[in-house]
């Protein structure tokens, strides 16, 4: 295929009409400073006599001083500084032949060369009138762009890329292989049509990429392009919708009209859940705005018209919410799902950004990978920079394996607040606390492994006990909830062993809130009560509307059976995180005085301290 020549528009310069509301607003300040110096220079006229009037003074001796300028007379009177009268003679006329005696006033002549001040008196007649013309210039220049504005507003805001020097292809891009594979094939559909017409397929109409929130959907979207060597219109679900019914459609209809006329192209379309959730779900019925635009792309995107190699890329990480017909084949033919990435994707991502940062031997990002689980493509980018700017700001010129740790405990859990000061009893209590979840998470059999207990605040917590999985997992078991639950509760219940019931504080609400939502996950949606086992009550969190308007899907007896099962799980959890505390008072106390005296104990120095802890018979799950 002839590869096409296109060229990407750049940003449109705005001098011009900044240069105009400049010169309109001097040419402004101009004429009002003509104005008021025009003013000024009337304040105190001079009084105009007869020339008949003025000749008798000077014979009668009340003049000293006459000047003539033209048939103008300037007359100023004897003891007096300046001139305060004025008169005119005829120019053919001389003042001795109108009369005037020699040697009875002094009388000066102007110059008979008088261009100067001519072209003087034509600058300044002009001037104003130049001043006015361009100001009205002006105005009508303002009043016509805005016309133009208008004219654009249903027209489409997409940018076009394409020629960037810094393009991105598939080999910047770590992890996801299998959507990468799939990728790569729309790349080759749009590179080779012939080689896929020949065998009779059918160039796939939209892609529609999955995945949560930093997974690398833009990004790769951007190799697609890159790759393809094609335009690439990029344009935001929500930048088609406006206030006004209709101009969503009209700027569907111009985004594709331009995407042909660069055919084969590509059309990136982020957040499309902005645009495309499912009709009916909103207020304004088959009239409103958005589900006008959305017809207006479900029509663009499969309509009468066919064979147009425009291929739509789409990202979204609610595609539970979109309309059906939209992910129908002949509109998005394929769907590609972005997970978070498994520990070899981590590293890989991992290597690709600490390749731009100097680093010494002593980093080690397989441990990293390892460590953060959970983290997506755009969490370890930001562990990189952070760990360069921690370095930056020691004045390092290589960043260590320290740096690396610190950048990302401060992402995974918030960065040290070594400025609030706790006094003794607080800290004991958070020492307490924390103990209290680090040895239930130790001993319960299947509680992830205790990677750090510290006192000091992080994040918007009092202090952190962390855990991290020893591997990658994508199913977890009722018996691993459970512990996990009593992990939870662990603090709240080592405060009230310690310190009894009546004196138990606030600083497990952050613990409670997470135990309530895990409990009722485990009842409602993955089906782990006891009574209501294997029974689902999904309610779809994106359709507010539907929340409101319609009946739960459960009775008020299974809302009360939900309600006592949650109750239970929580009761069960505390209970079993009471008999493990109580079975170890020692070596949490043992944990307690290590925190006091150095804030922050390791996983090493924590699985020594309770390597000789005991598993009570009465926590564990029959």
């Amino acid at each position: 295929m002839d590869k096409k020549t296109f060229r990407a528009p750049g940003n449109k310069d705005n001098g011009g009409k900044k240069g105009f509301k400049n010169f309109g607003f001097i040419a402004l300040l101009i004429l009002l400073g003509l104005i008021v110096f025009a003013a000024y220079s009337q304040s105190s006229p001079l009084q105009q006599v007869p020339v008949t009037q003025a000749i008798n003074q000077a014979n009668n001796g009340e003049l000293s001083y006459i000047y003539v300028n033209g048939n103008q007379m300037t007359i100023t009177k004897k003891g007096q500084p300046k001139a305060t009268e004025k008169s005119f003679k005829d120019p053919s006329a001389s003042l001795k032949s109108a009369g005037l005696q020699d040697n009875k006033v002094t009388v000066e002549y102007a110059p008979t060369t008088s261009s100067g001040s001519t072209w003087l008196n034509i600058g300044l007649s002009i001037l104003p009138v130049i001043i006015i013309s361009a100001v009205i210039y002006f105005m009508l220049k303002s009043a016509q762009g805005q016309g133009n504005q208008a004219m654009s507003f249903g027209k489409s805001r997409a940018r076009l890329y394409g020629n960037e020097k810094d393009k991105v292809d598939f080999g910047q891009v770590a992890g996801s292989a299998e959507a990468k594979q799939d990728l790569k094939e729309v790349v080759e559909f749009l590179k080779y049509p012939k080689k896929f017409a020949a065998v009779g397929a059918r160039i796939p109409k939209g892609v529609l990429l999955i995945g949560p929130p930093g997974t690398g959907k833009t990004l790769l979207a951007r190799a697609v392009a890159g790759e393809a060597n094609v335009p690439f219109f990029s344009i935001s679900g929500s930048e088609f919708v406006e206030m006004f019914v209709g101009v969503g459609a009209s700027r569907v209809r111009d985004l594709f009209a331009k995407a042909k006329k660069n055919s084969p192209c590509i059309i990136f379309i982020d957040e499309i859940d902005a645009v495309g959730r499912r009709r009916g779900s909103g207020m304004g019925g088959g009239h409103d705005e958005r589900e006008q635009t959305l017809n207006q792309i479900l029509v663009e995107m499969d309509g009468f018209e066919q064979g147009q190699n425009v291929i739509v890329l789409a990202a979204t990480n609610r595609s539970d919410v979109l309309d059906p017909a939209l992910l129908r084949p002949g509109r998005f033919d394929r769907r590609v799902n972005i997970d978070l990435p498994d520990r070899k994707d981590r590293k890989e991502i991992l290597d690709i950004h600490f390749k731009k940062i100097p680093t010494d031997k002593t980093v080690d990002l397989e441990s990293l990978a390892a460590k953060s689980a959970g983290s997506s493509g755009a969490d370890l980018q930001n562990m990189a920079n952070e760990a360069a700017i921690i370095a930056a700001r020691k004045n390092k010129k290589d960043i260590n394996n320290e740096d690396v740790v610190e950048a990302f405990e401060k992402v995974a859990i918030g960065p040290e607040r070594k400025s609030k000061v706790m006094n003794d009893k607080e800290k004991e209590l958070t020492a307490y606390h924390e103990s209290g979840h680090a040895i239930v998470g130790h001993v319960l059999p299947d509680s992830d492994l205790v990677h750090k207990v510290t006192i000091i605040p992080r994040g918007g917590t009092g202090g952190v006990t962390w855990f991290i999985p020893p591997e990658d997992k994508s199913y977890h078991s009722l018996i691993e909830y459970k512990d996990v639950l009593a992990r939870m509760l662990g603090g709240r219940i080592a405060e009230e062993v310690i310190y009894g019931a009546d004196r138990i504080t606030t600083g497990a609400g952050n613990d409670l809130q997470k135990a309530a939502e895990l409990a009722r996950d485990m009842i409602i949606n993955q089906g782990m009560g006891k009574k209501l086992r294997d029974q689902v009550f999904h309610i779809d969190e994106g359709m507010m509307i539907e929340k409101i308007v319609h009946e739960r899907e459960y009775s008020d007896e299974t809302a009360k059976v939900i309600d006592d099962e949650v109750e239970a799980l929580i009761t069960e959890a505390a209970n079993r995180a009471r008999f493990v505390i109580k079975a170890n008072l020692d070596r949490l106390e043992k944990l307690k005085d290590k925190l006091l005296e150095k804030e922050t104990v390791e996983a090493e120095e924590v699985k020594k301290i309770f390597e000789d802890s005991v598993m009570p018979k009465t926590a564990a799950l029959y």
